[in-house]
């Protein structure tokens, strides 16, 4: 094999990997998948729960913002009574954003859609509560724990 084939032949893989992600993304839809965003949610409408509680045996549950867009991210999760919370520490992303133009989100859990609001945490108090349940959820608190410095949202029923 000469040496101008073998660019070639790279060009052929990059391409076949290419064309196997765009057919992967088809075929998962719209939701997020693993770290790259997605958009509408599927799945079957419910009302929120009283208590969040049965979230601590679910690592990972799916947040979709912007309803006039959809945006949606997989992201972990600590439920608190009648509370969902969200957080993204001090990384103010695309989610965190589009919260504060528009705090209507819907949480997908399994299968089941819950149509929330959010609000972000401004009390250390409630905060502390939180870094407690997500340390007892996930092994480890959040990096700061400075409530005006991070981004943590309370998701309840609209």
């Amino acid at each position: 094999m000469s040496e101008r084939a073998r660019p070639s032949s790279r060009l052929r893989v990059g391409t076949g990997l290419v064309a196997v992600l765009i057919a992967a993304a088809l075929v998962v839809g719209c939701g997020p998948t693993l770290l790259l965003p997605g958009g509408e949610l599927q799945g079957t409408p419910v009302e929120a729960p009283a208590d969040w509680g049965f979230t601590q045996e679910v690592s990972t549950i799916q947040l979709e913002t912007r309803p006039e867009d959809p945006y949606s991210v997989n992201i972990w999760a600590v439920g608190v009574g009648p509370a969902l919370y969200v957080h993204a520490g001090g990384n103010r992303s695309r989610w965190v954003e589009h919260m504060e133009a528009d705090p209507r989100v819907r949480v997908r859990v399994g299968d089941q859609l819950y149509p929330l609001e959010g609000a972000r945490v401004a009390s250390a108090e409630e905060f502390a509560r939180f870094a407690d349940a997500y340390e007892v959820k996930y092994g480890l608190r959040p990096r700061n724990e400075n409530v005006a410095e991070v981004y943590l949202y309370r998701l309840v029923e609209r």
